[in-house]
């Protein structure tokens, strides 16, 4: 399957290579996660691994979740995600099977998803990047403004606000990938995996990182040649 791994954003900062080159890094807790559920196509009808990350008190948890991860016979955990595997894939995974940072070691490249920080309303110029208003002499104090948005009659003869139109409203809070990402190394006494330049999220947001899906080909060479 497609190396994959749960971990969390801890921050960035830099490191040298053995040029003397300044490499922005984003350090990322990977790990340790555990298989809580496999699933074959006999049973399930296709085959895929469960993965659970993060311990939790079984206070902040629910029984169904808590006999869940108990059947896979480990603690109860903070997260879960699915990952889809080959078909007869499943049978290299068995439930509680232990996932760690040097799943990455030989990783090149990976993809990254986040969610996005939350930014809240936000207007037209901060959420779609417009120019704005003239600030020269003669414009209203509308510098900020989006500008005419009914000019519509020729939209099937309403006249109303074309659908899509680029608006302010609510920014941020979204499910975001980034593809491709230089795996630059991983420590494996604290289950780090540091990646090249930035992520999606705050620090200490919740991230799934797997082995890059697809490579443009300088990049798919450099990991076909590792």
């Amino acid at each position: 399957m497609s190396k994959a791994i749960l971990g969390r954003k801890v921050g960035m900062t830099r490191i040298y290579d053995e040029q003397g080159n300044n490499v922005p890094v984003t350090v990322v807790q990977a790990g340790p996660c555990f298989v809580s559920q496999v699933k074959t196509a006999e049973t399930d009808g296709y085959d895929a691994v469960q993965l659970a990350f993060e311990d939790l008190k079984a206070r902040h948890s629910t029984y169904p979740l808590i006999g869940h991860d108990a059947k896979a016979g480990i603690a109860p955990k903070r997260f879960r995600r699915e990952v889809r595997l080959e078909d007869g894939g499943a049978a290299a995974y068995e439930a509680g099977q232990e996932i760690n940072v040097e799943s990455f070691a030989d990783v090149k490249f990976c993809d990254v998803i986040g969610t996005s920080k939350g930014k809240g309303f936000q207007g037209p110029m901060k959420r779609h990047g417009f120019a704005g208003q003239e600030a020269s002499h003669g414009v209203e104090r509308k510098h900020r403004s989006p500008g005419s948005i009914g000019g519509r009659s020729s939209n099937l003869g309403t006249g109303k606000p074309k659908k899509g139109i680029r608006m302010g409203g609510h920014m941020g809070a979204e499910q975001v990938t980034v593809r491709s990402l230089k795996v630059i190394g991983i420590d494996k006494d604290k289950n780090l995996l540091l990646i090249q330049g930035p992520v999606p999220g705050p620090k200490q947001g919740l991230l799934y990182v797997r082995e890059a899906t697809r490579l443009y080909k300088g990049k798919a060479k450099i990991a076909k040649a590792g």
